[in-house]
């Protein structure tokens, strides 16, 4: 096996590790560009294309998604996890980068831990931001007061800064 097949076997596994069993193929087809850090050697970025896909964190060697990343993991993978869904009434809200807060949380996956990389969707499996939890799944559904994501990346930020 040769560095490259090496590369994406690892970050295959990390994904599914991460984001659930089956993911990583989802994720990052054989025609992924990884990207190695100029000081460590290690991964650092994956992209298709020339769309960043996620970025490997080296403070605890998980991914940081972006939104092309959910979008392929959203369409892709069988049963995605991670996923947050929220209000029709504050999708733009959210597609701006704002904060989720528990009261507009419709439904979420229950395995959801706090600090896991999660996927905010709207009403019709729009991806609209990913972000980090704050609270798990269950909590999530049930409190009606308080962050649940912080949002990282919007997606009409990406739009506005394209």
């Amino acid at each position: 096996m040769n560095d490259k097949q090496n590369e994406l076997l690892k970050i295959r596994s990390i994904a599914d590790y991460q984001l659930g069993k089956g993911t990583g193929k989802a994720l990052f087809p054989d025609k992924v560009n990884i990207v190695l850090s100029i000081n460590t050697g290690r991964i650092r970025h994956i992209y298709l294309d020339h769309d960043l896909l996620a970025t490997l964190r080296p403070t605890d060697g998980m991914f940081s998604l972006t939104l092309a990343g959910a979008k392929r993991l959203i369409k892709g993978a069988k049963s995605p996890r991670l996923w947050v869904k929220v209000q029709k009434d504050i999708e733009s809200f959210i597609a701006q980068g704002k904060s989720v807060f528990a009261k507009h949380v419709v439904d979420a996956d229950e395995e959801i831990r706090p600090q896991e990389e999660v996927i905010i969707i709207g009403e019709n499996n729009r991806v609209l931001a990913v972000g980090k939890a704050v609270l798990t799944g269950k909590e999530m559904k049930a409190f009606k007061h308080g962050v649940a994501v912080k949002v990282r990346r919007g997606a009409s930020e990406e739009v506005k800064n394209t």
